[in-house]
């Protein structure tokens, strides 16, 4: 017996009618006021100011050595940032959800988010090429243009933007609040891990929390995009499947095979000339045609029997010379009566 919960997972007759969020102003103060931020903390970090004396104490702390207890579970609770585990499982979630409701809005928006999360915090890491605590060489440094690549925290920016997606695609308020709930403190717990295992600054994770969060922030800007790419693929696909499946031209076949033509066998008994049989019988071939030639030959002279009866083509039923009745208008003797 079916239940609700089973027949809310069939897929739905059409795409069904989901408003992309828009740019409004409340979005662009919150963008606005967290790239301030975002710079902020990188000129904090480029100064050497107070930040990057915090980050000194939380990594001579070592806080793995504190809790020492915590080391197994965390080293498997940070793969929840780590992109390529993360980009599977959520790229299985909304490919099923593209095809549940018969739109690619999903999947478009997920590796949206994914490439310009590649190229905004890649760029920047490579940029300002600060060393980890692991590899750092003097106490109080901020370790920049060194030919490291860990600020921003890609493990923290990649948890915000990856489960940030589920709560940006929920289609009712109450599901939005639920996964902004979730994905906040999954990305705020990877972050920490980062800074627990020592692989990280804590100034890495707070640009890095910022950094997801501007990616989250600009994806309307990119909706007209991602509207415009799904009607192409889409285009796409139905030309594609026009061209596989369109009909075929028939085969060319040659000339149909001349039938007999049978003649009734009156028509014999009426005095027609053995010309017009031998022309019924023909069928009309247009001029040219190689059959023309052979035929004629085949049929040019018809031998005729003893008594001057022409033989009649092939196919053609003729009656026999009635040789007790004479020709029509000719008078015949007439027939004795009996009884009178």
């Amino acid at each position: 017996m079916r239940t609700d919960i089973f027949a809310r997972l069939d897929r739905e007759p059409e795409p069904p009618k989901i408003e992309a969020p828009r740019m409004s102003r409340h979005r662009i103060a919150l963008f606005g006021g967290t790239l301030a931020f975002y710079l902020a903390i990188v000129f904090a970090v480029l100064i050497t100011s107070w930040l990057v004396a915090l980050d000194w104490k939380v990594m001579l702390f070592r806080p793995y050595q504190q809790w020492p207890e915590l080391h197994a579970f965390l080293d498997y609770y940070v793969v929840l940032g780590q992109r390529g585990p993360t980009a599977v499982m959520v790229a299985c979630w909304l490919g099923w959800r593209s095809w549940r409701q018969h739109t690619l809005r999903p999947l478009l928006v997920l590796g949206t988010s994914l490439l310009l999360l590649n190229v905004t915090v890649g760029a920047v890491k490579l940029g300002l090429g600060r060393l980890g605590p692991h590899y750092a060489t003097q106490i109080g440094s901020a370790e920049m243009f060194a030919g490291g690549d860990i600020f921003p925290s890609g493990h923290t920016a990649n948890a915000v933007v990856t489960w940030g997606i589920l709560a940006y695609l929920a289609t009712t308020p109450r599901a939005r609040r639920y996964l902004s709930a979730v994905s906040a403190t999954v990305s705020l717990g990877v972050g920490l891990t980062t800074v627990y295992i020592g692989t990280h600054w804590l100034s890495d994770v707070v640009l890095g929390w910022a950094a997801g969060l501007l990616i989250l922030l600009a994806l309307p800007w990119f909706e007209p995009l991602i509207t415009r790419t799904e009607a192409w693929i889409f285009a796409m696909r139905e030309q594609w499947r026009e061209r596989r499946g369109g009909a075929r031209p028939a085969p060319v076949t040659g000339a149909a095979a001349p039938q007999p033509v049978l003649l009734p066998q009156s028509m014999a008994t009426e005095g027609l000339a053995p010309g017009t049989v031998t022309a019924a019988a023909e069928p009309v071939l247009p001029a040219g045609h190689p059959a023309t030639g052979s035929r004629a030959r085949a049929h040019g002279g018809h031998p005729a029997r003893p008594g001057g009866v022409p033989v009649a083509p092939t196919g053609v039923r003729r009656p026999p010379p009635h040789t007790e009745r004479g020709a029509r208008g000719s008078g015949s003797p007439a027939r004795p009566m009996t009884g009178g």
